[in-house]
């Protein structure tokens, strides 16, 4: 069966933007103020970053769907089509306290990032997972890219968090925006580090008739 659309299960508007520019139609399935969301993103212990990553899309991927089956047993009329749901985590691998930098908790949380990522060479690991059926098990890929920052001064890095950018993005910064002026060198996916490599994310949808 062919599928015209797709559902995303993200709020991210760098998601939607980016499959807006390959031209994949989608709805969004977003949880419910209900759903512990939180829950699914804490790491376990001494757990790998690409480990994570994953194990966050594939979990976040099972609650979408079980979000879809449960609005459809509420008498909500909805056409099944593939579910995407993506995860993206940035790592400082050398140093064992660095392995997952996940979202900033706050202003002094992103400072703290921030200062960690100055002039050093990271990684951004990006899962993206498609469940092509409602019983089907949610099939996985992972994007890995490397980035390096530049010396950031205090003032900088200030400035940045103070322009809001930091917050509610995977190791405190966006490369879409005013951070790219922090990156030396890529080697990877931009679209990955953006949060939904758009390569890896084609070939699923493919695989998935859509």
């Amino acid at each position: 069966m062919k599928h015209d659309f797709i559902y995303l299960a993200s709020q991210s508007p760098r998601r939607q933007e980016l499959l807006s520019q390959i031209g994949v139609r989608f709805q969004l399935l977003l949880p419910t103020p209900e759903e512990d969301t939180e829950s699914l993103e804490l790491a376990f212990e001494n757990e790998r970053a690409a480990d994570y990553t994953q194990r966050v899309t594939i979990a976040k991927s099972v609650a979408a769907v079980k979000r879809w089956h449960q609005r459809c047993n509420a008498g909500i009329e909805l056409t099944w089509a593939p579910i995407l749901c993506a995860d993206t985590t940035v790592s400082l691998p050398d140093s064992p306290d660095h392995e997952i930098l996940g979202k900033p908790r706050d202003a002094e949380d992103a400072v703290r990032i921030l200062q960690i990522l100055s002039g050093q060479t990271h990684w951004v690991f990006t899962a993206v997972a498609i469940t092509p059926k409602p019983t089907s098990t949610p099939v996985c890929a992972l994007q890995k890219s490397r980035i390096r920052f530049t010396t950031l001064s205090p003032e900088q890095i200030k400035s940045y968090v103070s322009s809001g950018e930091a917050f509610g993005k995977a190791g405190a910064y966006g490369i879409q925006g005013m951070a790219a002026s922090f990156i030396e060198e890529i080697s990877g996916s931009y679209s990955g580090i953006m949060g939904l490599p758009l390569f890896e994310t084609a070939q699923l949808l493919q695989a998935a008739h859509v």
